[in-house]
């Protein structure tokens, strides 16, 4: 049963109505982002190795802890997803030391688990680490980073801008911490001995076996030179090293007291620095550990959970390009009111980014409040989409902050012709072969999504023949799988990707008939659940099999529908949409939102993901207002779904 325009209308002015009697007093939109326990636990265990632990907090973490262990005794680090590892023994750890007894039947659980995956041996290096600075870990037993390292210049292989801004962030601290391997002790009773399956005594601290690789082989052997070096390094040229790496974090702590925009440059910062002397109280310690209670955490009664990072400006220019995808008028109150506190976002200092992209004047926005060392050109893209649409009384205002995020925007696009997220040409895959590298991404590679919403911008901005868009629409042609589908890098997975791309070649002016985008059309439509929504699980990352397979969640059927849309006019598209438009119909509540449990933001492919709160809402009114205008609007016809040929164009 299609829906009738009526029921259209109401879903989308159900939204509307909910964005605008929600929207911060500011101007902007925020919704909260959940990423996994690793956040919670490893605050708490900050808070110990600071001395500056407090039993409410640490009650609330560990209820909030609990609340989100799965039945079996273990974590996942997202919705539905399998049992982690590092998440179970981090949280584990964690409950032991805010007074868990061991022998609760849900810890048993977690204990059993884990000894049968290997134990603490087989967690992450990062865990390690965490599980070193109390004495659960040998330090033999984690990679070596000589704090020299802050001294490699540009042009040396491995320097600190050689890893993407996120890794970066975190990879400063770490020369301090590697190096100086402090120890906080914990209580008899927070020891987690019973998780090492051979003991502590009879455990294997070596690092383990490179992979097939003859970049791992080598960095395995550097290793073991670094640790000799490390006894033998000139105390002077050490010392300077450490002071360089203390200097180069005091610097970049955020205006809001965080590092980076993200949890563990962070939390590894405050560590270095209280390593390095720095009391609690001393003004860069005291607004670090300020920021905590300043909108990072949500907390409730019973519940403290810190985010791992908080999205404003994301989540405001979406909800803008939702409300006027879906009619709102562009000089509403709402939207004039977002934009003129968008406009004071955009950051117009110099940052990181500099460093590979030389010459370029700022103009980017950042993804959270107060990130000014580093915007990203995925929000400066949506940022730009957001702005050219609205009539503001100061439109001069606006164009000229338009113009200087269109000259950012052009100077930070790599040489392949694709744009990453933070810097331009951050893409020397050695750096992944590093022995401590097994956990994420650690470079900022150009990605076909983020590419795509810059298209989109320098489109609607009259770029759309610009050399530069022919020179990103060439990468993201070459990105293309052969059955169609696209890489969706910041979102989950390769619905969203293909969601992204199909909308950037349309807004360029391409030929939508070509049998490419028809390929596209024909995997998306493929994937289509029985009830008419998309889903993609995170495990489609790690195995292909997963591709365009989960259970419908609102977001993704977004990004479904805004593929189709772009390449609209077929019946079976049509019939594609139309079920996705009833299915969002359907499923939306009264008061204009959708429930999505599951995780569809991206943080590292395979690693760490995200549930934006506001996804939800956002991306279901954006496609039901993109659809709706093209039921108004003419119609293109297409060949057949069913006979498109399936080859590469």
């Amino acid at each position: 049963m299609s829906a009738s325009p009526e029921a259209l209308d109401e879903a989308i002015r159900r939204t509307q109505d909910y964005f605008l009697r929600t929207q911060h007093p500011s101007g902007y939109w925020l919704g909260d982002l959940e990423s996994n326990v690793c956040m919670a636990a490893e605050y708490l265990l900050l808070t110990h190795f600071l001395g500056v632990g407090e039993d409410e907090r640490w009650r609330k973490v560990a209820n909030y802890l609990r609340r989100q262990r799965r039945a079996d005794g273990t974590w996942a680090v997202y919705h539905g997803g399998p049992p982690d590892l590092n998440a179970t023994v981090e949280s584990y750890f964690a409950l032991k030391l805010a007074g868990e007894s061991p022998d609760d039947p849900a810890m048993t659980r977690a204990r059993e688990w884990v000894l049968s995956a290997g134990g603490v041996p087989k967690v992450r290096v990062f865990t390690k680490i965490w599980l070193a600075l109390f004495g659960q870990w040998d330090w033999r037993g984690v990679p070596v980073l000589p704090p020299e390292m802050i001294f490699l210049p540009r042009w040396f292989p491995l320097n600190i801008y050689d890893f993407a801004a996120w890794a970066r962030a975190t990879i400063v601290p770490m020369l301090i911490i590697l190096s100086e391997r402090p120890t906080c002790p914990v209580p008899d009773h927070a020891r987690i001995d019973e998780l090492f399956p051979d003991g502590r005594d009879g455990t294997d601290y070596s690092l383990p076996a490179p992979q097939n690789s003859r970049w791992s082989s080598f960095f395995h052997r550097a290793d073991g030179l670094l640790r000799r070096f490390d006894r033998f390094a000139p105390g002077a040229t050490r010392e300077a090293a450490f002071r360089a790496a203390e200097d180069w974090i005091v610097e970049h702590q955020e205006a809001d007291g965080a590092w980076g925009g993200i949890q563990p440059a962070w939390v590894y910062s405050l560590i270095a620095l209280k390593v390095r002397g720095y009391a609690v109280d001393h003004p860069v310690m005291r607004r670090g550990l300020q920021a905590f209670e300043s909108g990072w955490a949500i907390e409730d009664g019973e519940t403290f959970n810190p985010q791992a990072c908080v999205s404003p400006v994301w989540d405001t220019m979406l909800a803008m390009n939702a409300l006027l995808d879906s009619g709102l008028a562009p000089d509403h109150p709402a939207l004039v009111h977002a934009a003129y506190w968008l406009l004071g976002r955009q950051v117009l200092t110099g940052g990181d980014w500099q460093v590979g992209a030389p010459g370029v004047e700022p103009g980017g926005w950042s993804f959270e409040f107060a990130n000014n060392f580093y915007p990203d050109t995925d929000d400066t893209a949506e940022a730009l989409i957001a702005l050219s649409r609205v009539r503001l009384p100061d439109e001069r205002r606006k164009n000229e902050a338009m113009e200087r995020g269109r000259r950012w925007l052009l100077g930070m696009q790599s040489a392949n012709g694709g744009w990453g997220a933070f810097d331009r040409d951050n893409t020397r895959r050695l750096v992944n072969e590093i022995p401590f590298c097994d956990f994420g991404e650690v470079i900022d590679p150009p990605s076909e999504d983020v590419t795509a919403h810059v298209i989109e911008a320098l489109a609607l901005l009259g770029a759309g023949d610009s050399a530069a868009v022919h020179r990103g629409l060439r990468y993201l042609r070459r990105e293309n799988r052969p059955d169609g589908r696209w890489f969706g890098r910041w979102g989950v997975n390769y619905v969203a990707g293909t969601g992204s791309v199909l909308p950037a070649f349309k807004s360029a002016g391409c030929d939508m008939t070509k049998r490419r985008f028809h390929r596209a059309a024909a995997w998306l439509t493929g994937v289509q659940n029985a009830d008419g929504g998309w889903g993609e699980d995170p495990r489609s990352y790690v195995d292909e099999s997963w591709a365009g397979r989960g259970e419908s969640a609102p977001s993704q059927t977004a990004w479904g529908m805004t593929g189709l849309l772009a390449v609209s006019g077929d019946g079976a598209i049509d019939d594609s949409l139309e079920r996705g438009a009833q299915w969002l119909i359907e499923n939306q509540e009264e008061d204009g939102q959708w429930l999505e449990p599951q995780f569809t933001g991206t943080g590292f492919p395979g690693d760490f993901y995200i549930k934006y709160d506001l996804y939800r809402n956002y991306w279901p009114l954006l496609a039901l207002g993109r659809y709706r205008d093209a039921l108004n609007g003419p119609r293109r016809r297409l060949p057949s779904l069913r006979s498109a040929p399936r080859s590469a164009s």
